[in-house]
């Protein structure tokens, strides 16, 4: 009886980057990054699928968004669809999905080719990541939220996938939280903001720098 075949990890990893390719093709072709263009039409299109919409959103959120479909579409539309709670958890689960598919393409399929397209900004945090990886990325997630460019960053980094993990979960926490529960008051029908969007949401940026910079500030008294 012959043994099976031996597959190397390199062969996997191609084969693994090939069916991305391929389902991101499939998602251009069939219309999917256009319904993704605004709020408006994601969301209907989600409630046309009935019950089946809860599962649609996460798939979708975790599927595109670390390739190119920003994540604000998805929590934008979720508050539109659902009470505040159900808008909260569904956007954390597909935020931190979409994270997670990010961070490990990065760090196992495409290394190299993320990290030539990485913003010079992010490399900043390179020593902050050494010593202090679990609050770095809580406060990297809490400034920056969910870019692309930043999954690609943290998963070429030397951040372990626990302390990724976390790290995200926490920094998302503040502004999904607030993003589900203040939609109402930011954005209408639609999807376009309202008259006192831009107050809460300097707000919530001021909120998110202020406690950024005090754990800074608190990480640099204890080194």
């Amino acid at each position: 009886m012959s043994s099976p075949p031996n597959i190397s990890l390199r062969t996997v990893r191609w084969l693994v980057l090939g069916a991305v390719l391929a389902l991101l093709a499939a998602a251009w072709w069939g219309g999917v990054f256009a319904l993704m263009a605004e709020p408006r039409t994601f969301a209907q299109a989600v409630v046309d699928l009935g019950v089946w919409g809860y599962v649609a959103f996460v798939v979708a959120y975790t599927l595109l968004q670390p390739f190119g479909v920003p994540g604000t579409v998805f929590i934008v539309a979720a508050p539109l669809l659902w009470p505040w709670p159900t808008a909260f958890a569904l956007s954390m689960i597909g935020t931190m999905a979409a994270s997670v598919v990010g961070f490990s393409f990065a760090r196992f399929l495409a290394r190299d080719w993320v990290t030539a397209r990485i913003p010079a900004r992010f490399h900043r945090y390179d020593a902050a990541l050494a010593r202090h990886a679990l609050r770095t990325v809580f406060v990297l997630r809490l400034i920056f939220w969910m870019p692309q460019a930043l999954h690609g960053f943290l998963g070429v980094s030397r951040v372990s996938f626990r302390d990724h993990f976390w790290g995200s979960l926490l920094g998302y926490i503040p502004p999904l939280l607030m993003v589900s529960y203040f939609a109402a008051e930011v954005f209408d029908a639609s999807g376009a903001l309202q008259p006192r969007a831009f107050s809460l949401m300097g707000t919530l940026l001021a909120g998110s720098l202020v406690l950024a910079w005090w754990l800074r500030r608190d990480a640099l008294k204890r080194d």
